[in-house]
């Protein structure tokens, strides 16, 4: 399972819920007396960042949620609303955490052996993972979670000054997930991703005798604050971790297995090749 139980967890929060949070942040800050200069001064984000957040643009990081708390008079009121957020329908609960850490961070690295990253699914393949999903989704549930899904892969051109780095294994591709012409737009589609500066793509090849990446697979989120998580998914379940003795050892494997798969160029040259074939 990627993502939230394949097409039910790491989905965006609603709009409508963005923008109620948002609406309640400017009122407490408007009733304080703040300007969003100086409210942004004292919860230690850019002016900018809480534009986002009041106009329901941004997801709230959790440390914005507990600065904006302490600022604002520890109502308790903005973490009531936050948790709102996070029961959203669509967002599975052990997935919800690191959802909220993906909508805002400034790094963003996955290694990926089981299938494509939900950030760089097509439709088409999307569609075929929700189609083999058990217990069976209805196409109304389809059609919502790939719409959902669309919506969250913004976060590749909308945050230009987030890192997005992914080792994806060669035999991902080769599987043929869904048919030859869903490969067929996975490939163009992933290539055209490849393309933008802020996002990294490596392949790591079918034979490589050294792979540091065997224990499975690897995602890491690093905090506007600096601050370093990874996350584990399994079968129906998941794991923020945030102790840094055990993220440092991911972030170690994460960088090995970067000189382990191909560069940059022989990734393209790879999938381009991959793509004539079909």
């Amino acid at each position: 399972m990627v993502d939230g139980a394949m097409g039910t967890g790491g989905e965006p929060e609603s709009s409508d819920s963005l923008r109620t949070f948002g609406a309640v942040v400017q009122a407490l800050r408007e009733h304080a007396g703040l300007s969003r200069e100086e409210f942004a001064d004292l919860v230690r984000f850019s002016k900018h960042t809480v534009a986002s957040v009041e106009l329901g643009r941004r997801m709230p990081d959790p440390a914005f949620v507990e600065r904006a708390e302490e600022v604002l008079g520890n109502t308790g009121a903005l973490r009531k609303a936050a948790e709102c957020l996070s029961r959203q329908p669509g967002l599975a609960a052990w997935f919800r955490q690191w959802a909220r850490l993906e909508a805002t961070a400034i790094t963003l690295y996955t290694y990926e052996c089981r299938l494509i990253p939900g950030l760089l699914q097509t439709e088409g393949y999307a569609r075929q993972l929700f189609v083999d999903q058990l217990p069976p989704l209805t196409d109304e549930q389809i059609d919502t979670h790939w719409a959902a899904r669309a919506e969250r892969q913004q976060l590749l051109r909308e945050r230009p000054n987030t890192a997005f780095g992914f080792i994806l294994e060669e035999h991902l591709f080769r599987r043929c997930t869904g048919g030859t012409q869903v490969t067929r737009e996975l490939i163009d589609h992933v290539l055209e991703i490849a393309q933008l500066r802020n996002v990294e793509i490596q392949v790591m090849p079918l034979v490589r005798e050294s792979h540091a990446g065997l224990h499975g697979p690897i995602r890491l989120a690093e905090t506007p604050e600096n601050r370093w998580f990874a996350y584990n998914e399994g079968q129906e379940s998941g794991q923020l971790i945030s102790d840094p003795k055990v993220v440092s050892v991911l972030q170690r494997r994460y960088a090995r297995m970067r000189a382990q798969a191909l560069t940059f160029v022989d990734s393209v040259s790879l999938l381009e090749q991959m793509r004539g074939a079909l």
